[in-house]
């Protein structure tokens, strides 16, 4: 019954999907409206003369691009407790993220803006089901590897990570089959959480699994030390595999090796400023982006994002394949806020995108301008078709190397098995990078940089590196490039102690 009903939903569900994404600029105009009038009389419309804003154009005038701390003495009046600051009354909610520059920032997630997280992530499964028809799954077990759902408070609002939020919005038709147990959830030593959470689950009929590749690989790796099975075979009835904060690609291999076959996955792009887009098709590339849930986008080509008055695009002007920083407005309380992501569009025809990377997470430190999407897809190209499974990575520059050789990208690999042949490997993928990054190409042609070099990393030595720096586990991500190398000096002493 709940699988026939499923497909009912997930039929509705589909059709108002493709009504407002097949009318996108109409759609996104009507949420203009709608967060300006709402706003108009907060504080913070009141000082940006949302009365007067009667235009997109008027908007881009009066409202600058924000980050965080440009945002954040505004937020400081909500966290002492002030009402009708960035959005009507107070939020449910704050989202405590960690910065790289800011320290602690507290996110605000207030009651229009909450639902969106909650239906989001509905919707995706809703897609799936409607597309592949595999509607069994909902009849399984199924499990998010998440933060604790404990929650602190601050002058009347609920304070905590955003996983251990939505912790409390599992709908109730779901909560049946929905592991780990809260008691397991608030655990917060990431380690003993893992363990419980094999223990819970090492007898059940698992369906859907879901969390960041790098902690479900942990998860898989203690579930078939545990049982001496493939998870496969552990969870026969395993369908899908949803993820989110990373790419998936440089874990698939290693993945498929240990559930022993296939398992189709939905990419999800959830974060503390709002649900942006999840992956609608397993047919298509990219992930939809959700136009119709209370965030008006703006799109600022990332070469120009530090300008003092970068062109800002709306989603009638974008191009598929530039690589932007997508700035965001929402009925959470946050106006133009850059939220550090870069995207790329794949398709216009509906909007879908990839997350490219991150504002600050590049390699230039020779005019190169390397990003995520580029080291990922050239480690992908040098692992196809074969066994060579890397189960974490981290790239860094090597500015000043010994013996007056010239500087080069050094590769820090954890491989689940190292190469026979490193410096083969390595050469793959450089090529790679010199096919898809014009600078690089310029930079190895010309002798400024040599060749990547591949430092291995023992096994679980990027997780001890995480857990020394205390953010092993839960919605923590490993920063794929560093334009330093203060990432990789703290993680060579962790692992050579």
């Amino acid at each position: 019954m709940k699988s026939f009903l499923a497909k009912i939903l997930a039929f509705f569900v589909k059709k108002n999907i493709d009504n407002w994404a097949n009318n996108p600029v109409k759609t996104q105009q009507k949420v203009f409206e709608s967060l300006i009038a709402k706003a108009q009389n907060t504080q913070f419309g009141k000082d940006h003369h949302f009365s007067q804003i009667k235009t997109y154009a008027d908007y881009a005038k009066r409202v600058p691009i924000r980050d965080y701390e440009g945002l954040k003495p505004y937020i400081q009046r909500v966290i002492d407790g002030q009402e009708d600051v960035l959005w009507q009354g107070k939020p449910l909610y704050f989202a405590k993220t960690s910065g790289t520059t800011s320290g602690v920032k507290y996110i605000p997630i207030t009651r229009q803006s909450m639902p969106y997280h909650v239906e989001a992530a509905r919707n995706a499964i809703l897609c799936y089901i409607n597309e592949t028809q595999k509607a069994s799954l909902v009849n399984g077990k199924m499990i998010f590897l998440q933060g604790s759902p404990i929650l602190q408070e601050k002058n009347g609002i609920k304070v905590g990570r955003l996983s251990g939020i939505s912790a409390h919005y599992v709908p109730k038709y779901l909560q049946k089959n929905r592991l780990p147990s809260w008691e397991t959830n608030c655990i917060d030593d990431w380690e003993l959480k893992v363990d419980k959470i094999v223990e819970e689950t090492i007898a059940q009929n698992m369906s859907i699994i879901s969390g960041i590749p790098s902690w479900v690989q942990m998860y898989f790796e203690k579930l078939v030390n545990a049982s001496h099975k493939t998870i496969g075979e552990l969870f026969p009835n395993f369908q899908l595999f949803i993820y989110g904060g990373v790419n998936y690609e440089p874990y698939r291999s290693r993945f498929e090796s240990l559930i022993g076959r296939k398992v189709d996955s939905i990419e999800l792009f959830p974060a503390s400023e709002g649900f942006f887009a999840f992956q609608d098709s397993q047919k298509e590339e990219g992930m939809l982006l959700l136009l119709n849930s209370g965030i008006f986008y703006e799109f600022v080509k990332a070469d120009e994002i530090f300008l003092e008055n970068p062109r800002r695009y709306t989603i009638a002007e974008v191009e598929v394949g530039v690589n932007y920083a997508l700035i965001v407005s929402t009925n959470a309380g946050l106006w133009a806020y850059n939220i550090g992501d870069t995207i790329q569009f794949v398709s216009t025809q509906p909007y879908r995108i990839i997350v490219s990377g991150r504002i600050k997470h590049f390699i230039s430190a020779f005019g190169e301008h390397v990003i995520a999407k580029e080291v990922e897809q050239a480690l992908r190209e040098a692992i196809q078709d074969t066994d060579i499974q890397v189960n974490e990575f981290s790239v860094a520059p090597q500015v000043s190397p010994a013996d007056r050789e010239l500087p080069y990208h050094e590769w820090f690999i954890e491989f689940e098995q190292t190469p026979d042949d490193l410096l083969a490997f390595a050469t793959k993928i450089d090529q790679s990078l010199q096919e898809q990054n014009v600078y690089y190409y310029d930079l190895r042609q010309g002798n400024i940089l040599q060749q990547l070099k591949i430092t291995p990393i023992k096994k679980d030595g990027f997780a001890q590196y995480m857990k020394s720096v205390g953010k092993l586990g839960g919605q923590n991500k490993l920063p794929r490039l560093s334009n330093d190398r203060i990432l990789v000096e703290k993680l060579l002493s962790v692992v050579t102690k």
